[in-house]
């Protein structure tokens, strides 16, 4: 039992420890990472916090997949000759035994970690008193963000608040655990944001790539929308925006191609972003969602209104050829609808996509058969002609602050233009420029207007799925289908449970005590 104990132990640490990265992620491992001689000085501690915002980077296409797969914005038709990943979720084919997601997201890993940093910062007597409430304040805010895309994604879980393996727990059958539910989870998720602020205090994190206090601000902002939207507790819309008002420090960039761009990471717009750089590691996964290079086959254009003997041929304009990858192919593609839903003057839309067009050169003018768009928002960067997907990935920034206080603002009863039109301003470079400003409205109108700006911002930022849950029209959330709105990605009469995922057979296979997410035809022993 002590030998599978120290195992564990081992393996969590090599996890942590050998794979921690801050900045050039060049940190020297320690000779040996034992129980015995871990935690013994401040460098330990603070590498293994590092080593900790490494999984959670590690996390990102999770995140990704989890917040905007299942949110009408993706397209399961091909049209580069190839195959499209994970229709099972894009197309709301989801059931036990196609999950889309297995072992809980993966979540379990890090939350156990967190845990055990939790337990062994209270205890050690070597940091100061400001220092351990940092650090802490950084565990808690990561633990609370965790556990809140396990509420989002599957409602009740299993509650783990305690490293119980390595406190020498290694019973199968008593470390069985049933699914709490929401309430008892969200619960949870304000205990550790209302604590991680406390800790944090007044104390001020100018590095924008570590959980800082505005972070936990933004997560309490948005835990307490969610609390006040999706479970009627209309007095949390007063906290969600106390926390999203109290923050300070971030401003909107003038442009913003320039929130993405690779020289102006942690510009003045971010708030916690995920840190790429060339040399170091690449963003997974964004070349997936430009255009298959090898395929290009003498009939695609850039111009939509190519006329006889007029267009530009493309070969590879976004020289994405050259990168780490040996062959670039599109396997997520995003409707050129949400493309088309920009407007022309909005800048939003080429700093977005890149559209392109497959034509029909037999016929005078040329007739436009395939439209497609290559993702370029977090293109990356060209270093020695070769192509890095290095951008950083924001979690939380300015936009989304001001685009969550209009919509507290709205659920509020009052008028969120000072929210909504700011984000309009920088797209269309002034309000003089704007084809249709904000205008104040009804509740539903002003929702819908919310909603279609945060479609256009965030873009790759794993946030459309949980805004269509989130969000209202019509009395009931934006993901059903009604007549009332486009948006709607579910029939709330066939699937309504839909809203949450299933879990597959082999988590309730390992622990018994784990029910099916109600809902989906279970083969599990009642």
């Amino acid at each position: 039992m002590n030998k599978i104990k120290h195992l564990i132990w081992m393996s969590m640490i090599a996890i942590v420890a050998f794979s921690s990265c801050r900045k050039t992620l060049e940190l020297a491992p320690e000779d040996y990472f034992g129980d015995g001689n871990f935690w013994q000085n401040e460098s330990q501690v603070s590498n293994f916090m590092v080593g900790l915002h490494n999984q959670f980077r590690n996390n990102q296409f999770m995140f990704l997949r989890l917040g905007e797969m299942r949110g009408g914005g993706f397209s399961n038709i091909d049209v580069q000759n190839t195959s499209l990943n994970e229709l099972q979720i894009i197309e709301q084919r989801l059931d036990e035994n196609s999950a889309g997601v297995g072992n809980w997201g993966g979540f379990y890993n890090p939350i156990l970690q967190l845990n055990l940093f939790i337990q062994k910062v209270n205890e050690v007597g070597f940091l100061t008193e400001d220092r351990k409430k940092f650090l802490l304040g950084q565990a808690y805010g990561l633990r609370a963000y965790y556990y809140f895309q396990l509420l989002r994604t599957y409602g009740g879980v299993p509650i783990w608040l305690e490293p119980e393996v390595l406190n020498g727990n290694t019973d199968q059958v008593t470390l069985r655990r049933a699914r709490s539910t929401e309430v008892e989870v969200l619960a949870v998720i304000k205990n550790d944001v209302n604590k991680s602020l406390e800790l944090f205090g007044a104390t001020p994190s100018a590095d924008k790539t570590l959980w800082s206090p505005n972070a936990s601000l933004m997560l309490k902002g948005e835990v307490y929308l969610w609390s006040a939207k999706v479970y009627a507790t209309t007095a949390d819309l007063a906290e969600a925006k106390s926390a999203l008002l109290s923050i300070t420090g971030p401003a909107l960039e003038n442009n913003f191609k320039d929130v993405f761009a690779y020289n102006k990471k942690s510009n003045n717009e971010i708030i916690f972003a995920l840190r790429y750089r060339v040399g170091e590691v690449e963003m997974p996964g964004v070349s997936a969602f430009t255009y298959s290079t090898y395929n290009f086959d003498g009939q695609h254009y850039k111009d939509s209104t190519v006329s006889a003997g007029v267009g530009n041929f493309l070969v590879d304009p976004l020289v994405i050829a050259a990168t780490n990858s040996q062959q670039i192919i599109q396997r997520y593609r995003y409707k050129f609808e949400l493309y088309q839903s920009y407007d022309l003057a909005d800048k939003r839309r080429d700093a977005t996509f890149y559209d392109y067009y497959k034509v029909n050169t037999s016929t005078q003018p040329y007739t436009v058969t395939v439209r497609n768009t290559a993702l370029v928002k977090f293109l990356g960067t060209i270093d020695a002609n070769k192509r890095y997907f290095a951008d950083d990935w924001p979690v939380y920034r300015e936009a989304d602050r001001l685009l969550m206080l209009a919509e507290i603002v709205n659920a509020e009863g009052g008028d969120p233009t000072e929210f909504v039109q700011p984000i309009r301003n920088r797209a269309f470079g002034g309000l003089a420029n704007d084809p249709a400003p904000f205008v104040n409205g009804s509740k539903d109108a002003n929702e819908i207007a919310i909603f279609e700006e945060r479609s256009k911002e965030f873009v790759f930022e794993g946030k459309r799925w949980y805004d269509l849950r989130r969000m209202q029209v019509g009395g009931q959330p934006m993901v059903f289908i009604s007549t009332n709105h486009p948006y709607g990605v579910l029939d709330k009469a066939t699937q309504a449970h839909m809203v949450l995922w299933p879990i597959p057979p082999s988590i309730w296979t390992n622990d018994p005590l784990v029910n099916q997410t109600p809902g989906y035809e279970t083969a599990k022993p009642q």
